[in-house]
């Protein structure tokens, strides 16, 4: 755009400046009045009257009148079919996924929820209508959602009466379309598209950030942030359709990330409660006792790193190592493998390690694999604290 610069044709710069800023105030200050039919009609009007087309502004152009045929598409195989069949699965993700975004923005907005399984069915249904019709890939276009936003639409009676005066107007009225200024067409798209740039919620993304966060997870700490900002970008040098794609592929990487790298907190007792000592720092904790808590599911991605952090809390000091399953939510066969080995790594360093409060599907896992009994598993962290101190006890009167 700024090496063509110096080609700009002023006089569509100029019709496609007045008609943005035309609907822009009328938006504002006449709410009521629909600036984008207005726009449209007076850029037709000055393409007649002023004979702008003649004079280097470019205009839609011929278009063909009638209904299309309805029917399969003639001259076209089963090896056609088959060979479209790979690109169309990619058209209907990605289609898909833009047209489900577009919904539930506008759902946000209007507090209603979108059902994704009836979103499905009716493109599925709308390009059969449309493949019959000789007609384009449907999808729920962000741009075209918010000039029917735009234009007060707030029910499906929208769209079925856009679809009649589309018919109207491919019978009758295309001729009145063929001398509107592109530059106008723009004007209008770009005017819809403006209320979907949400600075605010990108300013209370970045804001989702603690000194805590960073020091956990260092550079995604920010990880809805990043994620918008990488479909964005997407969006701004690819096109649409990959924006959203690029979006979900950073938030992947972002969740493995922090996913590999759970915080291990170490566990002191204020009252009945067990406490984070780094958010309580009045909080003194045992010296002989190291309980921690795991904030995240125990998995292949992360228990290399469970481990590491457990072996590094203990000191000279440590005589038993309570793992409060309570937070852990799952645990996978590479994770319960790693808690036999960091047991035997503890007791061959004099540790005990006890696990407490586990959830049932913790529980389930551990069975299923054989791990369990080779575990100590107790009820709450007291029950594991009172067990250790029962055994040291039996072990000193020997």
């Amino acid at each position: 755009m700024i090496k063509h610069l110096p080609d700009t044709n002023w006089l569509t710069f100029l019709v496609g400046a007045f008609s943005l800023i035309l609907v822009l105030v009328l938006k504002r200050w006449l709410p009521l009045v629909p600036g984008s039919l207005v726009a449209v009609i007076l850029g037709i009007l000055a393409v007649w009257v002023f004979g702008l087309d003649e004079k280097g502004v470019k205009i839609v152009g011929h278009i063909d009148s009638g209904l299309p045929a309805f029917g399969l598409p003639t001259g076209v195989g089963w090896r056609d079919y088959l060979s479209l069949f790979g690109p169309a699965i990619g058209v209907l993700l990605i289609g898909f996924a833009e047209g489900l975004g577009a919904a539930k923005t506008y759902a946000t907005k209007a507090g209603y929820e979108v059902k994704a399984n009836r979103e499905l069915a009716g493109l599925g249904a709308a390009n059969l209508g449309s493949g019959l019709s000789s007609g384009m890939v449907v999808n729920g276009s962000l741009s075209k959602t918010a000039v029917n936003g735009g234009a007060g639409a707030k029910s499906q009676v929208s769209g079925l009466t856009v679809a009649v005066l589309v018919i109207i107007t491919l019978l009758f009225l295309t001729g009145l379309f063929e001398s509107l200024p592109e530059a106008t067409l723009a004007a209008v798209v770009i005017a819809a598209v403006i209320e979907l740039v949400d600075i605010g919620s990108l300013r209370r993304l970045y804001g989702v950030w603690t000194a805590r966060l960073e020091q956990i997870y260092g550079h995604a700490a920010r990880a809805d942030f990043a994620a918008a900002i990488a479909a964005m970008l997407g969006v701004l040098i690819f096109d649409t359709l990959p924006g959203p794609v690029i979006g979900i592929a950073v938030s992947m990487l972002l969740l493995i990330y922090r996913s590999s790298r759970p915080h291990v907190a170490r566990l002191a007792k204020r009252g009945e409660v067990w406490l984070d000592t780094d958010r309580h720092l009045d909080l003194p904790a045992r010296p002989d006792a190291l309980v921690v808590r795991v904030e995240s599911g125990l998995m292949f991605a992360n228990s290399d790193h469970v481990k590491s952090q457990i072996e590094a809390l203990c000191t000279e000091q440590t005589k038993i190592v309570v793992l409060d399953a309570e937070t852990s939510p799952y645990v996978d066969v590479t994770a319960a493998t790693m808690l036999v080995e960091l047991r035997s790594i503890l007791t061959r360093r004099g540790i005990g390690f006890r696990i407490a409060r586990d959830i049932g599907q913790v529980r389930d896992t551990l069975r299923q694999t054989g791990d369990a009994p080779m575990l100590e598993i107790d009820p709450t962290i007291d029950d594991a604290l009172a067990a250790y101190e029962r055994r040291a006890a039996d072990g000193n009167a020997e």
